[in-house]
């Protein structure tokens, strides 16, 4: 595997901090134009737009792999940003979704009545700050701090409405992710230290060598539960619990930030700290390829059976990050890149998904599955755009969720791994059977009573159906995405 190495100029290690910034100043402008809520929200989206451009101007240097050291107090351990691929490929997802994300919220907190709106985004800028300091992170123990950050910024807006039900919830929340950080991700960083003797993030891994089988099987578990933002069964309750919170801040949940950053946190870990050869050689994520292949099963089911629609989104969201944890534990560089390219599929088509039902709660007033026959015929927008993210998160042409899920499943068949093969396809058919049954119901049922609303206000509509056509983008682009990663993963 390549190492990122050469001449790094000032301004390339410059621009690392700089990305982390960005959202830390519109948080504070946020606050400063707490009572003029038109420039409050076109400050978020203007730095929301510089952070895009932040980010993709870093493409050019990923190879070289910048680096930027913040402070360091003992040997091998230090705050450090760097510059690799795979971190800046979950940049660029955060960074592009959150200026789209700002523009809907601004209208769905408006047309839904939410109090304390300088409150949410100040909170949500912070969150996107949080991402890409963990997305930047050069090492274990910057990206826990960045880790925390990101759970202690993301409960108060899963418990914005203030009421029993969100308190609630988001003490569920932060319970399951803060016991699950310090209580075995914060060991397992200590315990790799002790072997490695550095937290540094190397390409082909830390580990190779330095411990036998069983001590890597049970280190490589401690991560992987310890990461609980992967929503890995059965730490993964704070995600549905987190679903009190409003359509804007599900989808910041579900695609922008927080379980990217978890199932970013475990590829990392798979690829920069073991090793996919070592991970291989030494079966050390043998066990947990079980657990991913269960819980892409199991919450599949359950969000069969759910009738509401935010609930069976949310149990969506665990299987489909399933899928990613199975692709690293599969120790398959094609498996690898298929789940790489999946975090970035399934963030589009998954904020499409919650983007809508914000949309239909707003302006139908429906949040069951039961209750959307017909509606999409009074907001075709709306659901064409859902029923464009479902075919991407089920993995059908012509959208972007086919080639993740083909890479995945073409990594099992190399790797002759018969049960992962099997688990993946039967977990797109589940996908079919909780998903399509919405946009049928929409489309093909006739309405229960004359409907007396239309479609969604532009401010919404907009933003989602421009998600929805990132699903189809994906499909045309997407060796823009996996070619980046090629040397990290010795790709074809």
């Amino acid at each position: 595997m390549s190492v990122f190495t050469g001449w790094t100029s000032p301004d390339q290690a410059t621009a690392l901090p700089v990305a982390v910034a960005l959202p830390l100043l519109a948080c504070g402008a946020v606050l400063l134009l707490r009572d003029r809520p038109i420039a409050r929200d076109v400050a978020s989206v203007v730095c929301g737009l510089a952070l895009a451009g932040t980010v993709f101007s870093l493409w050019p240097a990923a190879e070289r792999g910048p680096r930027f050291e913040l402070w360091t107090w003992l040997p091998g351990l230090s705050l450090e940003f760097a510059l690799e691929p795979l971190g800046l490929l979950f940049a660029s997802v955060a960074a592009v979704l959150w200026p789209v994300t700002t523009v809907y919220a601004a209208g769905y907190l408006r047309a839904a009545r939410e109090p304390a709106h300088a409150r949410f985004f100040a909170y949500f800028a912070l969150t996107i700050a949080s991402a890409m300091w963990i997305a930047l992170s050069g090492n274990l123990v910057t990206l826990l701090i960045g880790y925390e950050v990101m759970t202690l910024a993301t409960w108060p807006l899963v418990a914005h409405h203030g009421d029993a039900e969100a308190r609630r919830g988001a003490r569920t929340y932060a319970l399951v992710l803060l016991a699950t950080s310090i209580g075995l991700l914060l060991p397992a960083i200590v315990w790799t230290w002790v072997l490695a003797g550095t937290t540094d993030f190397r390409p082909g891994g830390l580990l190779g060598g330095e411990a036998g089988p069983g001590v890597l099987t049970l280190l490589f578990a401690l991560y992987v539960f310890g990461i609980g933002k992967a929503a890995l069964m059965p730490v993964h309750r704070w995600l549905p619990a987190a679903m009190v919170a409003p359509a804007p801040v599900s989808a910041l949940l579900h695609a922008v930030a927080v379980v990217k950053a978890g199932v970013f946190a475990v590829l990392k870990v798979a690829v920069y700290v073991f090793g996919l050869d070592t991970l291989h050689e030494s079966g050390a994520a043998e066990p947990m390829k079980w657990v991913a292949s269960f819980t892409l099963i199991a919450a599949a089911v359950v969000a069969i059976r759910s009738d509401d629609l935010k609930r069976r989104l949310a149990y969506s969201t665990v299987s489909q990050l399933a899928y990613i944890v199975l692709a690293a534990t599969l120790a398959h560089e094609v498996a690898a890149a298929g789940g790489a390219l999946h975090m970035v599929t399934h963030a589009v088509g998954k904020i499409t998904l919650f983007l809508c039902a914000g949309a239909i709660a707003v302006t139908a007033g429906r949040s069951r599955v039961s209750e959307l026959d017909g509606l999409g015929r009074t907001m075709p927008w709306t659901f064409a755009a859902f029923l464009t993210a479902t075919v991407s998160i089920i993995g059908l042409p012509p959208t972007g969720g086919t080639w993740s899920k083909w890479l995945m499943l073409l990594g099992a068949a190399e790797g002759d791994q018969v049960v992962p093969l099997v688990v993946l396809l039967v977990g797109s058919l589940l996908a079919v059977a909780y998903l399509m049954p919405i946009a049928v119901r929409a489309f093909l049922r006739p309405p229960a009573a004359l409907p007396a609303h239309g479609e969604a206000p532009l401010v919404m509509t907009g933003p989602l159906t421009l998600t929805a056509l990132g699903c189809v983008a994906l499909f045309f682009g997407a060796d823009a995405v996996l070619d980046p990663l090629a040397g990290t993963l010795e790709l074809p």
